[in-house]
């Protein structure tokens, strides 16, 4: 477990500093409720949207393709999370956005594909 959970925070540190490459602000990582955890919460600067993104990291397929794993059951997770932290943070009227990035780790290498709007 605990080299799974060094992978994850690998693949989230890869995320992040993407998004800041590509105009996002990162404004939370990792925020936790009762409902579920977000791994990152961004402000896309060019569209002016709040970001909720699931990180998945991979070091192969064998169990499928990371974003095969935020099935209906995490999605249901993700937006009652979502529907707390915009209760908390009283963003009512924010435009919003539910991404998922995969992070593929091979060798030392990495490859990053963001899926915008899945929900």
């Amino acid at each position: 477990m605990y080299q799974k959970h060094e992978i994850g925070k690998i693949g989230e540190n890869l995320a992040a500093k993407y998004l800041e490459n590509n105009d996002y602000k990162i404004l939370e990582r990792n925020f936790e409720a009762k409902q579920g955890e977000i791994d990152i919460i961004a402000l896309d600067m060019e569209k002016k949207e709040l970001v909720f993104i699931e990180v998945k990291t991979r070091t192969n397929l064998k169990y499928g393709k990371p974003v095969e794993a935020v099935d209906k059951t995490k999605q249901k997770h993700l937006i009652k999370t979502i529907k707390y932290y915009i209760y908390k943070r009283h963003l009512e009227n924010e435009y919003i956005r539910v991404d998922v990035i995969e992070i593929y780790l091979h060798n030392n290498k990495y490859k990053i594909n963001h899926i915008k709007q899945i929900i």
